[in-house]
């Protein structure tokens, strides 16, 4: 079974930080823009553990799946930086950054949002992270653990 986990939203903690940014400098337009910004991301609350989870499954090729953001080309790297300083370096070679979600091929999608990035061309199964019956990580879980 494939699975990719979007990052923003999903594993980090983007909008709080995205809020905090914009309430100290109201003036940057783009906060997301500034260097360090996306490897200094504070991860969402169990999402460390759930990945590890998931990855000790056999059945399970895991994936991080997460769009660059156009305003920082550091992105690239920060995002590659975040995913090694919290999992480790195996997980950085299942680390795929790509605009249009819907391109991959796969059983399950973990993402934040249900459009906008390709989601809603991904022909496999997407949970929609926080919002519903997903509103966490102990719920997507225990919903991807129990049907699989």
């Amino acid at each position: 079974m494939i699975i990719y986990v979007d990052m923003d939203d999903v594993l980090c903690d983007y909008t709080t930080t995205i809020a905090s940014e914009k309430e100290k400098s109201p003036e940057v337009e783009f906060p997301q823009s500034k260097p360090g910004f996306f490897k200094d991301l504070d991860p969402i609350n169990g999402a460390i553990e759930s990945i590890e989870r998931l990855r000790s499954e056999a059945h399970i090729d895991l994936y991080i799946l997460t769009a660059p953001s156009t305003r920082n080309p550091l992105s690239y790297t920060e995002k590659r930086i975040w995913v090694e300083d919290k999992f480790d370096y195996d997980l950085t070679k299942n680390l795929i950054m790509c605009s249009n979600k819907g391109l991959l091929k796969g059983d399950i999608l973990i993402d934040d949002h249900a459009s906008g990035r390709g989601q809603e061309h991904f022909e496999g199964r997407l949970i929609h992270f926080g919002q519903g019956i997903f509103p966490n990580w102990s719920a997507v879980l225990s919903n991807v653990l129990d049907n699989t």
